[in-house]
C-alpha cells in the first residue's frame, strides 16, 4: 500500500470515530488533531528533480548547458559513490569534489546532435542557496537539426528523481522531463 493509501485509511478510520464520539469539544480536538497530522505528512514528502537548460548559441558556434541539482542529494550521492566524507558549498571544499563532479555529470548526462554524441567540456560549479549550479559546454556547432539529450541524475540514488530539461535552438523553445523508465529524449529542429 502507498503512504498515501496508508493516509487514507488513517482518515477513514478518525472519520468513523470521530462521528460515534457524543462529546462534541472531544470531536473538535480530534478533527483538529486529524488536520495537524495531514498538514505534517504533507509536508515531510520530498521532491527529487533536477533542471537543465541547454542553449544553442549560434554566433559562438556552442551548446551551452547549465544544470542545477539540489546540494544534500548530490552531496548524498557523492558520499556513497566516491567518499563519506565529501561535504559540498564550504568555501575550504576539497578539490577532489570538483573531478568527481566532473566525472559524475560525463558519466550521467549525454548530448547527441546529428547522430553524433558530442563531448562537453567542464566550466565548473557554484552553489547559490540549496541548489548546485554546474556549467558545460559543448563547442564549434555548426547547426544542429535533431538533438538526443539522455540524463541520469542521480536515478541510482532516488526511484522518483525526475529531470526536467528545457532546451531553446534556432530560437525554439521546448522542454520534456526525464525518469527512470525514460531517461532520453530527442528534438528535432
Amino acid at each position: 500500500m502507498t503512504s498515501f493509501g496508508i493516509l487514507f485509511e488513517f482518515l477513514n478510520g478518525m472519520i468513523r470515530s470521530i462521528s460515534l464520539l457524543r462529546s462534541k469539544s472531544t470531536a473538535k480536538v480530534l478533527t483538529l488533531l486529524m488536520l495537524v497530522m495531514l498538514c505534517i505528512s504533507m509536508s515531510v514528502h520530498k521532491f527529487y528533480v533536477s533542471v537543465t537548460s541547454i542553449e544553442y548559441v549560434e554566433d559562438q558556434r556552442s551548446v551551452q548547458v547549465i544544470t542545477r541539482i539540489f546540494i544534500d542529494d548530490f552531496e548524498r550521492m557523492l558520499q556513497e559513490r566516491f567518499d563519506e566524507s565529501i561535504v559540498l558549498a564550504r568555501q575550504d571544499e576539497a578539490e577532489i569534489v570538483t573531478y568527481y563532479t566532473e566525472k559524475y555529470l560525463k558519466e550521467k548526462i549525454s548530448i547527441s546532435i546529428d547522430g553524433k554524441i558530442r563531448e562537453f567540456v567542464y566550466i565548473g560549479k557554484e552553489y547559490e542557496d540549496d541548489i548546485l549550479f554546474a556549467y558545460l559546454e559543448i563547442v564549434d556547432i555548426e547547426t544542429i537539426n535533431t538533438m538526443e539529450i539522455s540524463n541520469t541524475v542521480l536515478f541510482e540514488l532516488f526511484e522518483d528523481q525526475q529531470n526536467i530539461i528545457r532546451v531553446k535552438i534556432n530560437g525554439r523553445n521546448k522542454s520534456f522531463i526525464l525518469f527512470k523508465e525514460k531517461a532520453k529524449g530527442v528534438l528535432n529542429f
